[in-house]
């Protein structure tokens, strides 16, 4: 699913609705259990993620495993700044699902992103919804 800005959304001067970003939601369940408790992996995945979907980092990714108390919800979450925005996401050390957001002010491609996702989790399972947010 490209993300591609009409004409229309490009001014406020036409009258139509314009969009101030584009948030991609994915929900992965059942991802390769050894790839979601690897804060090395998620580091390398989001700087794919970054390249793949032609965004620019702001600064490094910041990681922190989360919630031990809690063993359901007991995971790594991960902050990346970009130029247009940012991604995050938390990742499930019990049932390996993971959940992440990329918002960007700046149009991209959903589908490298969710091939990047993909590739590096291998998750059972994906939900993704695509919002374009308005101004």
């Amino acid at each position: 699913m490209p993300l591609t800005m009409r004409a229309s959304e490009k001014s406020a001067r036409s009258g139509e609705t314009q969009h101030w970003g584009y948030q991609l939601i994915l929900d992965l369940a059942a991802c390769r259990i050894e790839a979601v408790r690897s804060a090395e992996t998620i580091r390398e995945f989001v700087g794919e993620l970054v390249d793949g979907i032609g965004m620019k980092a702001y600064g490094k990714p910041i990681l922190a495993h989360f919630a031990e108390h809690k063993p359901e919800a007991a995971g790594w979450s991960l902050v990346q700044l970009i130029e247009t925005s940012s991604i995050t996401g938390h990742f499930c050390d019990l049932t390996g699902d993971a959940y992440l957001d990329v918002f960007s002010c700046k149009p991209f491609d959903a589908s490298i992103a969710v091939e990047v996702v993909e590739r590096w989790f291998a998750p059972g399972h994906v939900t993704q919804s695509l919002v374009a947010r308005q101004a």
